[in-house]
């Protein structure tokens, strides 16, 4: 069995005994981790499982998926699938029609190896192609988006996943470099914001927001973070846990109120004596958002923003 240390190599996973202990994990349970990336959550999930156990393993990058299978793919426990969030009740079918599962483990954002890899296109501090697919060649790149929509469909981009203040002021700058010369570079993309950009913050690149902003948009991670939390609501055994990590407030947003509308009743049956089954919650919240100690940040700065939120389903998913 490879131990968590061994399969993250030079990763450190966020999180990681928090993550764990907050999936509860029994040795003959059946868990998902959404977000397989280098393995550090896997196998330490697999670590507690008995030759009973299954793990199911989804990543939408291949680069991960091939990390996957190196490390687990002679584990019968172990079930592998190239999908994303949206794909996740699909997935489940095709381990076993139907199957439910004792913990769901989301990781959102992306991962270092992904970061620290020029030809991926996410970095602004390093040179590489315009990309940011975390699915490969499918889709739409940053590069397409960057040189094709229009200035005020970039500003809404900017603005609503990135929050970025200066949304059109960039938006505009863009349009007009790239009549003549299209953007197909990261360090092209990061220097012009950064030369157009009116404040600097400290320990902050300029072009941190717009970035990220373009990664959210070309992969849609906030709609498969949505269609995901949906079919894991689904997907989960009574009981059964769900632990979201998040690393910025747009994902964290998400998740906080997707919990609380599942942990309370509909409003609109609020105090009256006998609610219908619909209407119950289907939820229970565990304990408080945890964030990193200062030793897992001072290890892994990356770790500074990131926040686990935990619920359990309800016997027969709603309240008595």
């Amino acid at each position: 069995m490879t131990s968590s240390s061994e399969a993250v190599g030079t990763h450190a996973p966020v999180l990681l005994v928090e993550a764990v202990a907050a999936l509860a994990i029994r040795p003959d349970g059946v868990y998902l981790d959404a977000t397989f990336g280098r393995g550090g959550h896997a196998a330490a999930i697999l670590e507690r499982l008995a030759a009973g156990g299954r793990l199911l393993c989804l990543d939408r990058d291949p680069a991960a998926i091939e990390e996957a299978r190196a490390l687990f793919g002679e584990d019968v426990r172990v079930a592998i699938f190239l999908a994303p969030f949206s794909a996740l009740a699909a997935c489940a079918d095709r381990v076993s029609p139907g199957l439910r599962m004792d913990g769901i483990l989301f990781d959102l954002g992306v991962s270092s190896p992904q970061l620290d890899d020029p030809a991926r296109g996410f970095s602004f501090m390093q040179d590489g192609p315009l990309d940011m697919r975390m699915s490969g060649n499918q889709g739409p790149s940053a590069a397409d988006v960057v040189n094709g929509a229009s200035e005020r469909e970039l500003a809404r981009i900017f603005r609503d996943y990135g929050e970025e203040r200066f949304a059109m002021r960039i938006a505009r700058a863009i349009v007009a470099d790239r009549q003549a010369t299209p953007f197909t570079r990261t360090l092209q993309l990061a220097q012009m914001i950064a030369r157009v950009s009116p404040v600097r913050e400290r320990h902050k690149h300029p072009a941190t927001r717009v970035f990220q902003a373009l990664r959210i948009h070309v992969n849609d991670e906030l709609g498969e973070l949505e269609a995901g939390l949906a079919a894991a609501l689904e997907r989960l055994r009574p009981q059964g846990r769900l632990a979201v990590i998040s690393f910025h407030s747009l994902e964290d947003r998400i998740v906080k109120r997707f919990m609380k509308r599942h942990a309370s009743t509909d409003p609109m049956y609020s105090g009256l004596p006998q609610i219908p089954a619909h209407a119950r919650p289907r939820l229970r919240l565990v304990g408080k958002p945890v964030v990193p100690d200062e030793a897992e940040t001072g290890r892994n700065p990356r770790a500074r923003s990131a926040r686990l939120r935990v619920a359990e389903l309800l016997d027969g998913g709603l309240a008595a």
